[in-house]
């Protein structure tokens, strides 16, 4: 019996240091706040980048130096902590040195409470150096941060590609006079296909063949060029032929969809679609109008694979383009843009709306508002004379707008 108790009364003094300890590190307030956005801007500049480091034209060994914005970093680290650690984070430039934010919210008997992580960064030779790292107001020694992260990539399963990237980065500067951070790599193919293995599994692969061949027998009951309703199509794949299909399936069905729509061959993602049926052509249509099947697709897509957050600002960095060199910006493309993001979160989130709705005969309705009274064919001039560019008032009361008739739609209620 008295063991027992001596067994008890370690455990409770065991559970009293790690309260203590959990209650030194949380703060009351975050080391970041800021929302879950990605900026338009942001968008911009991850494509000039893509063009100007493209891969097709690397070749093994080249030597490049890509300089990257820091509000680009800014905006990729919190959307990273924000999809995968439902936390924010912000990544801030200064001399000679960089600084990575986290703030997770942990929820805690006497209300919220955040965990706060601050890393600083220096310019080395290869990798960053850490130099300083605290969790809360407790600082952990760069040795054992270095450990600690390490530990984690490797527990997360990302081991070999943190070890391939560290053998490819050649030099890191730190810029803030121009507001970037200049990285010297060496191309190594192997990091591509890196990037493919992560973004889609073997089987991610399947479900997406399995989603290109239900598409291509569809469309196959349907001359070359004759328009065909969008939702037909859409819950055709959506609900297959067992009404049973599930949600990663759907998933793989929104991205086949959207990669057709927008006229480009999914074997661009994925080399060997080169192999699988082709869908026949044909123009889909939603509320009349081909473009808008083409904007609902790919939103509803990014939205199911990247998040809410890159589908919206994708969407206005395409409107912004377009009113500078285009058809004009359109606040009927950006509504078909948030009906296809408001329909790719419910399919993540397997909605029982969603699966009500599709067994029953699916409408342009159903799927998206009203497109009567959205301006269109906007010039950049002519945009900004009106709504004073994205961050005025007058452009988000059209917002507001748009967002009031999805509300209005029972699906998205």
């Amino acid at each position: 019996m008295k063991r027992l108790l001596g067994y008890l009364a370690a455990l409770v003094l065991l559970l009293l240091a790690v309260s203590l300890a959990l209650f030194a590190v949380l703060d009351d307030t975050p080391l970041v706040a800021r929302g879950e956005t990605i900026s338009p801007a942001s968008i911009a500049q991850a494509k000039r980048l893509l063009a100007r480091h493209d891969p097709r034209r690397l070749q093994r060994g080249d030597e490049r130096t890509a300089e990257l914005p820091a509000s680009l970093l800014d905006d990729a680290v919190n959307y990273l902590a924000s999809r995968y650690l439902h936390a924010r984070g912000a990544f801030l430039l200064a001399d000679e040195s960089a600084a990575v934010a986290l703030a997770v919210r942990v929820p805690a008997v006497l209300g919220e409470r955040y965990l706060n992580l601050r890393a600083v960064l220096r310019e080395a030779e290869g990798e960053p150096g850490v130099v300083a790292v605290s969790i809360g107001r407790v600082p952990v020694p760069p040795a054992i941060a270095d450990v600690l992260i390490t530990s984690a990539i490797s527990l997360a399963g990302f081991a070999e590609d943190w070890e391939l990237l560290r053998k490819s980065i050649r030099r890191l500067a730190f810029k803030p006079a121009h507001g970037v951070v200049a990285v010297t790599y060496v191309w190594r193919p192997e990091i591509l296909e890196r990037a493919r293995s992560l973004a889609f599994a073997p089987t991610d692969v399947g479900r997406l063949e399995v989603a290109q061949r239900a598409l291509a027998a569809v469309l196959d009951h349907h001359a070359p060029r004759t328009r065909v309703p969008f939702p037909k199509v859409l819950a055709s794949l959506l609900q297959g032929s067992d009404d049973d299909v599930s949600l990663p399936q759907r998933r793989a069905a929104l991205l086949v969809l959207a990669t057709y729509a927008a006229g480009q061959p999914l074997a661009k993602l994925l080399p060997e679609a080169g192999q699988w049926p082709r869908a026949r052509p044909v123009k889909l249509i939603l509320l009349g109008r081909e473009d808008s099947a083409q904007h609902f697709a790919i939103s509803a897509a990014l939205a199911a694979w990247a998040g809410e957050p890159a589908a919206n600002a994708i969407g206005v960095y395409k409107e912004i383009q377009d009113s500078r060199r285009g058809s004009g910006f359109s606040f009927a493309d950006l509504a078909a843009d948030r009906a296809g993001t408001r329909f790719g979160q419910l399919v993540t989130s397997d909605s029982p709306r969603l699966g009500e709705l599709l067994r029953g005969a699916l409408s342009d309705g159903d799927l998206a508002p009203s497109l009567a009274g959205l301006p269109e064919y906007l010039s950049e001039s002519e945009f900004i004379r009106r709504y004073g560019g994205i961050d005025n008032a007058a452009y988000r009361a059209l917002l507001e707008k748009i967002e009031d008739r999805l509300a209005a739609l029972p699906l998205y209620r």
